[in-house]
């Protein structure tokens, strides 16, 4: 259905002036309109699009900056630099960008759309040639449709729920993972000191041997196994610097730096943990099903997908849409102008089916949506789980190894000393040498697991952020 005002048709200039009169005076009105809006984002996008991934702590976002070569890197500026310059972040970062946009299209789909059209052509009929000159503004307005803009707005929202809540699990990620890295290369460096009081020891152990040779009261095969037991622990100190030296490169990369750029670490904060923490496991859990941003994400893509049925079903119906505009043409010096209102209703009477088969899909799209939220659902409780028997391993490990080195220490000193008097063999030095040096690196790994743990715990319950250093897991069990 449409109306048409007939054309006018005249020779005379003021016409055609009066038509470009009046389409100059519409494109004006629709131009002092634009200043209205943000032409870059009229619908506001930016307010639901996620902030650039940053470490915040007390006293707000930290600058994200790579620190002087002299200056020494905490577990605050790793983390800090690995939130805003890892290439993941930066990655799930603009697919957020993406999905906000997104929601922009949809909700443009409301609007009325306006296009103009400017010809000009030469006609040639036998010795006669004119001159042909057409233009048109034309508004097209979707006006009803049955909910499909709708549910497609609802769709895109929804996404950008999920990409807002995966960004939030990815920026949880790789701060964990620049956790583990930190400790790694922490008790890489914990490692080499150990190592190098190794090799102190096995040298003292091979200079007393070499006394007692000289003077009568060792043996030749006594010297020899100190000798063997300083070069191992030579070439044990040698593949402990090796293995730091890969820990610092892994560390850079997760920071979003060159592997081979040099780092300095400060000291890692001491580990003080409690021997009992609460067991109301499944408080733990349903906290976690709370905050876990993968358990949103996977909630938003089902929502998401329920969306996209309605959407599937709307797109087979019928749909009202207004065009109206004004044209002008001018042939030969004889010029024509009107304008035209119209409503197109469209009727899809058969389409192959196709919406029959989108529907079916979209059902099925839903279903493994779900699927992926049930499972997120038990992963999640699985990990809290693990998580927290982890830590609870972890913290009696630590005690144990401290008894562990102090009984080691303790031994090594009885043994050396009675070798030095000549009432004890190598053999019994060299062996509790060697224990003293498994303790300490038995300590040393037990540190880094008790801080990895806590920070995997953290990871588990949704809690992995600025405020690490005061974070509120589980509390000591008092009673």
């Amino acid at each position: 259905m449409s109306y048409s005002t007939p054309p006018r048709r005249t020779r005379s200039n003021p016409g055609v002036g009066r038509h470009r009169l009046a389409l100059a005076t519409l494109l004006a009105s629709l131009a002092s309109e634009l200043p209205a809006f943000d032409r870059s984002d009229p619908f506001a996008t930016s307010a639901i699009t996620p902030a650039r991934p940053a470490l915040t702590v007390e006293r707000g976002p930290l600058p994200c900056q790579v620190l002087p070569a002299d200056a020494a890197y905490g577990m605050v500026e790793v983390v800090d630099l690995a939130l805003c310059q890892n290439p993941t972040t930066r990655e799930v970062w603009a697919a957020a960008r993406v999905r906000a946009a997104e929601v922009g299209l949809a909700q443009a789909d409301f609007l009325p759309t306006v296009n103009g059209s400017v010809s000009a052509s030469r006609l040639r009929i036998d010795s006669r040639s004119a001159n042909q000159r057409n233009a048109s503004l034309t508004l097209s307005w979707l006006l009803f449709d049955f909910g499909a803009r709708s549910a497609n707005l609802e769709v895109a929202r929804e996404l950008m729920n999920a990409a807002a809540s995966t960004l939030d699990a990815t920026v949880q990620s790789v701060f964990l993972n620049a956790l583990q890295a930190y400790y790694n290369a922490q008790a890489a460096r914990a490692a080499v000191s150990a190592a190098l009081e190794s090799e102190k020891a096995s040298r003292e152990s091979l200079t007393a041997a070499e006394v007692r040779y000289r003077i009568g009261n060792g043996t030749l095969a006594d010297r020899l196994q100190a000798q063997t037991a300083w070069s191992q622990a030579t070439l044990f100190r040698i593949r402990a610097e090796g293995v730091r030296q890969n820990s610092l490169g892994r560390l850079a990369n997760v920071m979003g730096l060159d592997a081979n750029r040099p780092l300095r670490l400060d000291e890692p904060p001491a580990a003080r943990p409690e021997e009992h923490f609460a067991d109301d496991l499944a408080a733990l859990i349903a906290e976690a099903r709370l905050r876990r941003p993968e358990l949103k994400a996977a909630e938003a893509e089902f929502k998401a997908a329920e969306a996209g049925i309605d959407y599937a079903r709307a797109s087979g119906l019928p749909t009202l849409s207004l065009t109206t505009g004004p044209q002008w043409e001018d042939l030969g010096g004889a010029s024509a102008h009107g304008n035209s209102v119209g409503l197109t209703l469209n009727l899809p009477l058969f389409s192959g089916f196709t919406t029959t088969y989108n529907v079916r899909a979209a059902q099925a799209r839903s279903e493994v949506a779900a699927a992926r939220r049930d499972n997120v659902r038990q992963q999640v409780a699985l990990e809290v789980w693990e998580a927290w028997q982890n830590l609870n391993t972890a913290t009696q490990t630590l005690h144990t190894s401290a008894d562990l080195l102090a009984s080691a220490e303790h031994s090594e000193r009885v043994a050396l000393g009675r070798y030095k008097a000549g009432v004890g063999t190598i053999l019994d030095l060299l062996n509790a040498q060697s224990a003293l040096a498994n303790a300490r690196l038995q300590r040393v790994q037990s540190a880094l697991d008790w801080q990895v743990s806590r920070a995997t715990l953290a990871r588990a319950l949704g809690a992995l952020d600025g405020q690490l250093l005061a974070l509120n897991l589980p509390q000591p069990d008092r009673r």
